[in-house]
């Protein structure tokens, strides 16, 4: 008799862990974006082919979820629909529907762009960092990551180093760096991938590319008139470093 008791009990409680959802609540990467741009080094185009967004916060409890693609940050309303599917109501009667396959959150696909997968990042930025700092972080580690000489420009010879927070230690003059994910500095940059170096308290844009582990850093050369956005064109080379 006891046994009887005892197993209709036991299995109502793995029915019960069984029906329990997963929590989709945290901070997703789009680390195919990531993977393609470290493996080709064509930033933008890496950006476009698995973007647009490049992040999303997942917040059960206040029943809001925002994503970033680089340039814009949007929150919505987090609904939970009956099949387990996440829909994000978003101001001017806008949605995005998220649903979790294994260790990946999917982003469906629509009229806008296709189907994007994202995953949770092995180190998630601060909880007070500015939206998309994860996936910047994670795209700086992976891209820029490691030991650079500089083999050719100011300081030759020296060791650069990337940090995944933003800061450049070895090139000289500059303190901090920050890659064009999206917006106006992608417009201007046209078909270049570009970035930004301070300078103490000045900074500038420059164009790059980025062939394996040879990094060349180019003036960007304003071809446009005084009273345009600006256009940029490659001029001289600056630097090109080395990655060991």
């Amino acid at each position: 008799m006891r046994t009887i008791l005892i197993a209709p009990l036991f299995i109502w409680l793995l029915a019960g862990c069984a029906s329990q959802s997963v929590d989709p609540g945290g901070i997703w990467i789009n680390q195919a974006a990531i993977d393609a741009a470290s493996q080709d080094g064509h930033l933008r185009e890496a950006l476009l082919a698995y973007g647009p967004n490049l992040e999303w916060r997942i917040e059960p409890q206040r029943r809001r979820a925002s994503y970033s693609n680089g340039y814009e940050h949007d929150e919505g309303r987090l609904v939970r629909e009956a099949d387990e599917r996440l829909r994000i109501d978003f101001y001017g009667d806008y949605h995005e529907y998220l649903s979790l396959d294994g260790d990946q959150l999917v982003q469906a696909a629509s009229g806008t762009w296709p189907e994007q997968r994202f995953v949770q990042p092995t180190t998630a930025a601060a909880a007070h960092a500015p939206a998309g700092s994860s996936f910047e972080q994670a795209l700086y580690k992976a891209y820029l990551g490691g030991r650079w000489t500089i083999q050719h420009g100011p300081g030759q010879g020296g060791l650069v180093l990337f940090h995944a927070d933003g800061r450049v230690e070895g090139l000289p003059g500059a303190e901090r760096y920050a890659l064009c994910l999206a917006g106006d500095c992608a417009a201007m940059s046209g078909e270049y991938d570009s970035l930004w170096l301070q300078f103490g308290e000045q900074g500038q844009a420059w164009l790059f590319e980025r062939d394996g582990d040879r990094l060349s850093i180019y003036d960007a050369v304003n071809q446009a008139q005084i009273d345009e956005m600006p256009e940029y064109r490659k001029g001289p080379r600056r630097w090109r470093l080395q990655r060991h």
